[in-house]
């Protein structure tokens, strides 16, 4: 039996009833606001989640160049705001109030974004050769992430081919607004897009990503497939026609020879803009350039390092043409590559536990890119549904076997795979403890700082034993060094492409054409490959804050799921959580 002392000091220790019944309440409405955002950004998506059906009733594609698509997103995020201003964030209990700073920023964002002007500015530049819905839609449809599995299926399937068809002629109505306004993009990004398109019309209509439904599902291709062909015929690539014939005469001719927003009208706040987006901080231009240059400088001093265990008597610049010219740094087969990943994974695995309390239920695998490999770029990692069972794909470009060097592949497994994008994304995947808001998170200097993290434990996990192999990691990591100084470059400083290039290539052992690839990317998508390398080096530091403050206390695991076990975090918000985690003493989190 309790003492009448040790009785009295519990329930003092307990929070009051009013206290409790606020906390219930706010989180309660927090819990109603995160659900009422994870709808809007549903319906607003263009195809909605892969691999899931659209809620009845709801449109199987969404047009985000539409003016309904934009009125709906401020409105509803706008709404969303004002309700989340009106909780009391110290009602709230303390993991949740993690939750609600990482929420208002979002809902924070995306208004200023409309209401500064540049949500408008941006959709006048709506040419985008890495992520355009010109290239995604195709990927989604031929991929996993349309569901062909009935007869309701391959309706639906029809009628988001017709809508995406709407579409690709809203878009060439921005880019006449952009016209008119002055807001044209550059020549590079003209020209790549021209080469997609013209590579989805070179196909015969039959083989082009838009019949895979058919192709999938041979039982069902007597019911639809006069059905898709027509639309493919007849409604789709004469959307692509209209692009192709639209962009060779009237766009081409006003677009810019200078890549990059320093040439693009209002191009400084845009790029601005898009810095602070992808990596979450309010690092200017010019700090993130010379963070670059030191960085660049940093790790050609450890490539001279590694010159000597290789037995290489050249400079860094014969090595590096070395290993672009020597066939035998190259994989000869799709299947060969994919063996590869499979033995590098099989090695990981067993020092994982480590490192990480847990791993992922779903497993992880390499497949070809679907579509227009010869126009994309390596490609990307995209996880399945959170059903446990479901693989984490790296969509490979098989186009690019004779570019991507074999030393390199254990740490674009660890990037890409385990430990990184698949163990991260997925293990929040699969935690039904996490609110869906934080797992569908944009914060990219998170999750590419994850993963470039990820590479750095490669030591850690008996990794890089080969000299070669060590020799691959510092060429990626030089890599996103590189990419800090030539994204600022191109964006703020008013860098040529070719002076772009060259500088890669200086630093690099990357192939001319992936060279080419890479800048063509950052061109196309400013800010984001700045957050790689900012991100990984947060992600560093506070580990190395973590191992002083705690001492003999500190167990990376712990610092590990610190670190994971609440979604894509801004850096800043990270930060403010694994101090909290420091001062409170370490130890594991539930």
């Amino acid at each position: 039996m309790l003492s009448r002392r040790t009785a009295l000091a519990l329930m003092a220790a307990l929070p009051a009833a009013p206290a409790l019944a606020a906390a219930s309440r706010a989180s309660t409405r927090l819990q109603a606001l995160l659900r009422e955002s994870a709808a809007l950004d549903a319906a607003l998506s263009p195809t909605g989640p892969p691999g899931q059906r659209r809620a009845t009733g709801e449109p199987v594609f969404v047009d985000p160049l539409s003016d309904a698509w934009a009125q709906a997103q401020l409105a509803g995020k706008r709404r969303l705001a004002a309700s989340l201003a009106s909780i009391d964030r110290a009602d709230l209990p303390p993991a949740e109030r993690l939750v609600h700073d990482v929420f208002a920023r979002e809902l924070r964002q995306v208004v200023e974004f409309h209401t500064s002007g540049l949500f408008a500015i941006q959709r006048r530049l709506a040419l985008n050769p890495s992520f355009g819905l010109h290239v995604e839609l195709p990927d989604f449809v031929a991929g996993p992430g349309a569901l062909f599995e009935n007869d309701a299926d391959f309706a639906a399937g029809l009628e988001r081919l017709k809508l995406f068809a709407d579409h690709m002629d809203m878009t060439l109505t921005r880019l006449n607004e952009g016209l008119a306004s002055g807001h044209v993009q550059s020549a590079v990004i003209v020209n790549n897009v021209r080469s997609q398109v013209e590579a989805m019309l070179a196909l015969p209509p039959a083989e082009t990503p838009f019949m895979a439904a058919v192709r999938r599902q041979p039982a069902m291709a007597p019911r639809w497939e006069a059905a898709y062909a027509a639309m493919t015929s007849d409604t789709v690539l004469p959307a692509y026609r209209r692009w192709q014939e639209y962009l060779a005469t009237r766009y081409a001719p006003r677009a810019g020879a200078t890549p990059g927003l320093a040439a693009v009208r209002d191009g400084d706040r845009l790029y601005a803009h898009h810095l602070a987006r992808h990596t979450t901080t309010t690092m200017a231009a010019s700090e993130i350039h010379a963070l670059g240059l030191a960085e660049v400088a940093r790790i050609r001093r450890e490539f001279d390092a590694v010159r000597g265990q290789l037995g290489w008597s050249g400079d860094l610049k014969s090595l590096f043409e070395h290993v672009r010219t020597d066939p035998k740094f190259y994989c000869k087969s799709q299947d060969e590559l994919i063996s590869r990943f499979s033995e590098i994974e099989s090695r990981i695995w067993p020092a994982m536990p480590r490192l990480f309390h847990r791993r992922p239920s779903a497993p992880f695998k390499v497949a070809p890119l679907p579509a227009l490999g010869g126009q994309r770029g390596t490609g990307y990692y995209r996880a399945g549904p959170p059903d446990g069972v479901s693989p984490g794909i790296l969509f490979f470009n098989m186009a690019m076997l004779d570019t991507r060097p074999i030393p390199t592949l254990e740490t674009l497994t660890l990037h890409e795979g385990i430990p990184g994008h698949h163990y991260q994304v997925t293990l929040v995947n699969e935690d039904t403890r996490i609110p869906d808001a934080l797992k569908r998170g944009g914060s990219t200097a998170y999750t590419e700082g994850w993963g470039l993290y990820a590479e750095s434990l490669g030591r850690e996990l008996g990794m890089f034993s080969d000299p070669w192999a060590w020799f691959g990691h510092l060429d990626m990591e030089m890599l996103r060094a590189v990419r800090l100084v030539v994204d600022t470059g191109l964006h703020a400083l008013g860098w040529s492409r070719d002076r772009a290039i060259a500088y890669m290539i200086d630093n690099t052992s990357m192939a001319p054409r992936d060279v080419a690839v890479e800048i063509d990317r950052y061109i196309a998508q400013p800010g984001q490959a700045c957050a790689y390398k900012i991100g990984e080096l947060t992600f560093a530091r506070l580990r190395r804050e973590a191992t002083a403050a705690l001492g003999p206390r500190f167990d990376v695991r712990d610092f590990h799921e610190v670190c994971l076990n609440s979604g894509p975090l801004p850096l800043a918000v990270l930060e403010a959580k694994v101090k909290a985690w420091i001062a409170a003493g370490g130890g594991r989190q539930s």
